[in-house]
């Protein structure tokens, strides 16, 4: 069994450290938030994360060799596209995403 200082040491490090990565960016952006290149990547960069992110699941989730290739990916990400349109919430988009995949995936109502 592992040693209960060692975890206890081995959390506080973690948990620091993430605190740090969240805070920093603030502290240091503060007095540049009307810098071109700030305004630039607030602007773009959570949409191309969200590209990327969107990209790999589709490429590692989806089954690609069923009668219907790749749609018990697609059909949640398109509902995570609908529901953020329509409600603009991000929780309640990915939420809804995320429910009707595991519901496709646990249920399997997609043959493969």
């Amino acid at each position: 069994m592992a040693d209960t200082g060692y975890l206890a040491g081995f959390i506080a490090v973690a948990a620091v450290a993430t605190f740090l990565t969240r805070v920093i960016p603030f502290l240091f952006f503060q007095r540049h938030t009307e810098h071109p290149l700030v305004r630039h990547l607030g602007r773009y960069l959570p949409a191309a994360v969200m590209a990327l992110l969107a990209t790999v699941f589709l490429q590692r989730s989806a089954t690609w060799n069923s009668s219907l290739p790749g749609l018990d990916a697609l059909l949640p990400a398109i509902l995570v596209v609908v529901v953020h349109l329509w409600r603009r919430n991000a929780l309640l988009s990915i939420a809804s995403g995320t429910i009707a995949y595991m519901a496709i995936l646990q249920l399997d109502l997609i043959q493969v």
